[in-house]
């Protein structure tokens, strides 16, 4: 794929399409890891550790007896409307 550094803001960034990042398994909003080696700029999606949870696992994890607790935020600090 071939592409052009394009200055957005002060910052430079590239383009990548859709098929690239499907077949390096990166996905908008992942991490990545950006690195120079050898002159050449390599992009590695970050390894997530302990792979993805599953809600229902974790939601049967929660002790019977247990009760949440309301937290105070304090008083109002702006225009926050309660």
């Amino acid at each position: 794929m071939v592409t052009k550094v394009q200055k957005w803001g002060n910052s430079q960034g590239l383009r990548l399409s859709r098929q690239l990042l499907e077949e390096a398994r990166i996905s908008v909003g992942d991490e990545v890891d950006v690195a120079v080696h050898e002159g050449a700029i390599v992009v590695a999606p970050i390894k997530r550790r302990g792979g993805k949870h599953d809600l229902r696992e974790l939601v049967k994890r929660i002790p019977k007896d247990y009760r949440g607790e309301e937290l105070g935020w304090g008083g109002p600090v702006g225009k926050e409307v309660w």
